[in-house]
């Protein structure tokens, strides 16, 4: 995976923004001051930590073995996933709208995006 293309990638979902609150080598995306996406840039593959919702996040790391409970998060709602080249671009792309989707659901109707994404086309797919 190559970190232009996913902060690119991130970045395209509205009302994303980039900081590093947490140091140089973590980059942390987030939709209304509120996290949906870390990334690790320094680690070879790249890792992202997404918010999940539980049975699901349990349910992908039994499956996936890319998928591990979140690193430095609160381990029943965020995986930490490795994106590796085996892994196909639209099962981590449809990860990383759930959990867009997911924290932008938490959002006061205000603070919500103008124009919301329409569902990614592989999001009944996330398994």
């Amino acid at each position: 995976m190559d970190l232009t293309r996913l902060r690119h990638f991130l970045l395209t979902l509205p009302g994303a923004t980039e900081d590093t609150p947490f140091g140089p080598e973590i980059l942390v995306y987030r939709i209304a001051g509120k996290m949906f996406a870390l990334v690790n840039w320094q680690a070879e593959p790249l890792t992202i930590n997404l918010k999940c919702e539980p049975e699901l996040a349990l349910l992908l790391r039994e499956i996936h073995p890319e998928v591990k409970p979140g690193w430095h998060m609160n381990k029943q709602h965020w995986n930490t996933v490795t994106l590796t080249d085996a892994l196909p671009d639209d099962l981590w792309q449809g990860w990383v709208h759930h959990s867009y989707e997911r924290v932008v659901a938490g959002l006061p109707k205000a603070k919500r995006p103008q124009a919301p994404r329409p569902l990614h086309p592989t999001d009944d797919q996330t398994l």
